[in-house]
């Protein structure tokens, strides 16, 4: 029977979940008890009215709840039925020791089954002895404190004895399922619901043991001791059932995590998650009216920002441990952080603090949890240097006269610029900032820039003949605000934002953060070592607010035509891009 893995309904929040969790764990534990008094059926030589009853009740009790977790909960009929019978069988063929032993077998293998949770491997292995152990105390149990010693097989195992193995046993696949979790030795140990379950599983058992040894014999141990380890046995149970705690925050890693909210789960990013300004984000899907707080600081509404999705809140965060809370109305949910004692000076806030954020959200997105050292508005890549220089060519090869530069005092934007100007200069064309009529715009400054840059344009092209060579970006600016801010847009890439891994880092990055759109810089930050990849020879692409095209019935679209308006993997939402250029020239 398989029972819900990682959590019952989101969590132990709510009052149904942590009935389901009840159920679960009455469930295995009276199915324990059956299976061990069957398995020690063979070491009596006579039959006692109670173990019957004992083994009865417990029986009615395990599979009455195993239908009903077929209702209530995610579990498959054919193992509910297979639960139910087996349970049955067991006190059904009490007069019969051998096969009363056998079916106690088939139910405990079960119940490692249906403990397991779909786990293998070391953890089916520790779950095997774990619940092994306590079907055989149980059954121990019974056959001490139910059945006198008159009417127990001689030869048979010693209670004292066995009683210090199966608590030894139990210690030991608690202790290594508890340093293998990771929470063994931090304070998610005591801070989490899957520590305090995973220690009690590891503590219970072994103040059975010591019990067991100090008291020196069976029946004693077996009285004060079964509480103990029915106790650790519902904890081993309940694991599976109780979430994963979150990674610890590492000062400069950006926290991805995620905040209940009003009832609604708001992804959240915070960078750079050090001492001092950071940047909280949520994307466009978590609504409006959210607001953020440090340590119990003032309330910090999150709004827009130029050129960037989502809402963005600026805070400050004192060094060490502390909290973020998120709020909307009544409802709030807190972030943990550590920003550690080390202040760096980056370009993680303000008008560069976006597209920084959407490079670690890219790393955080593939698994990699490194320290934010540098931002992409840092310095002008070789690829890009590259890519705006061909540029410059293509506009010359088009026949435009002059280039309208937009940049920004950044480090990228400045050496950006610089390199228009060598370039147009070698080419004989203008450089200047209006928007004239032989001119192109090319525009080189970060996202901030470049959301006032387009925006003019776009107005300005409603009202006049400008820009009639077009309106150009630099890579690092396609994104879904500054793209769909004018009717079209070119951008040089090195890169097919429809082919494979374009697409497959767009749907994961909006799959992770609340459907957050892509960008370069996430999308590089993403590839990490893999970016030659897609370094391939810079290309012009369109990016037009184009997305329906008129077809026959059945016939098959273009790549890169998008027939409806939401394709998982766009770059850019309700838009089309396509290649206008072969490959650029020097």
């Amino acid at each position: 029977m398989e029972h819900p893995h990682g959590g019952l309904d989101g969590g132990l929040g709510t009052g149904a979940s942590a009935l389901l969790l009840v159920l679960r764990l009455v469930l295995l534990l009276t199915g324990a008890v059956v299976a061990g008094i069957g398995l020690l059926r063979p070491q009596l030589t006579a039959l006692p009215r109670r173990v019957v009853v004992v083994a009865a009740v417990s029986a009615a009790v395990s599979a009455a709840l195993a239908l009903v977790s077929v209702a209530v909960a995610d579990v498959h009929w054919l193992g509910a039925v297979g639960h139910v019978l087996l349970a049955a069988a067991v006190p059904a063929l009490l007069r019969w020791p051998t096969p009363a032993r056998w079916a106690a077998v088939a139910l405990g293998l079960l119940l490692v089954v249906e403990t397991t949770a779909g786990r293998s491997g070391v953890d089916f292995a520790l779950d095997t002895a774990y619940v092994a152990a306590s079907v055989a105390w149980f059954g121990f149990a019974a056959l001490t404190l139910l059945v006198p010693p008159s009417q127990h097989r001689p030869g048979g195992p010693r209670p004292g004895p066995l009683a210090l193995t199966l608590g030894g046993v139990l210690v030991v696949a608690g202790a290594v399922r508890l340093v293998g979790s990771g929470l063994a030795f931090d304070r998610r140990v005591v801070g989490s619901p899957a520590g305090l379950v995973l220690l009690a599983a590891v503590v219970l058992p072994l103040v059975v043991t010591a019990l067991a040894a100090f008291l020196r014999a069976g029946p004693k141990a077996y009285r004060y001791g079964t509480l103990g380890v029915a106790a650790g046995f519902l904890a081993w149970t309940a694991i599976a059932a109780v979430p994963v705690p979150p990674a610890l925050p590492v000062p400069g890693v950006p926290v991805l995590a995620d905040t209940a909210v009003a009832d609604r789960l708001v992804p959240v990013l915070i960078t750079p998650h050090r001492p001092g300004a950071n940047l909280v984000h949520f994307p466009a899907t978590a609504g409006v009216d959210l607001k953020v707080s440090a340590d119990g600081g003032p309330e910090v509404a999150a709004v827009p920002r130029p050129g960037a999705e989502g809402t963005w809140a600026e805070v400050e965060l004192p060094e060490g441990r502390s909290d973020v809370t998120v709020s909307r109305g009544g409802s709030s949910d807190t972030v943990a952080v550590d920003t550690g004692t080390e202040r760096v000076d980056t370009r993680a806030t303000g008008d560069d603090g976006p597209e920084c954020a959407s490079a670690a959200l890219g790393g955080l997105v593939t698994g990699r949890k490194d320290v934010l050292t540098s931002c992409p508005a840092d310095g002008l890549s070789t690829q890009d240097d590259e890519a705006l220089r061909k540029l410059v060519g293509f506009l010359a090869a088009r026949g435009a006269a002059g280039v309208a530069l937009k940049s920004d005092p950044s480090p990228r934007g400045v050496r950006a610029a610089e390199v228009v100007q060598e370039a147009a200069s070698g080419l004989g064309l203008r450089v200047d900032p209006d928007q004239g009529t032989d001119n192109a715009l090319v525009v080189v400054g970060g996202w901030a820039t470049a959301a006032t840059a387009l925006s003019t344009a776009g107005t300005q092209q409603s009202e006049a003949a400008v820009y009639p060579y077009g309106l150009y970006v630099a890579p690092w600016l396609l994104n879904t605000p500054l793209v769909s801010s004018v009717t079209t847009v070119a951008v040089p890439l090195r890169f097919d934002p429809r082919e494979t891994q374009p697409v497959t880092y767009a749907i994961e990055v909006g799959n992770a953060f609340g459907g957050e759109s892509p960008t370069l810089a996430g999308f590089h930050a993403w590839l990490g070592d893999r970016r030659g990849d897609v370094d391939g020879e810079p290309r012009v692409f369109a990016a037009a607010q184009v997305n329906v095209m008129a077809m026959g019935p059945g016939e098959p679209h273009a790549p890169g035509m998008p027939m409806n308006e939401e394709l998982p993997g766009q770059w850019v939402a309700k838009a089309t891009i396509v290649p206008v250029s072969g490959v650029l020239l020097d």
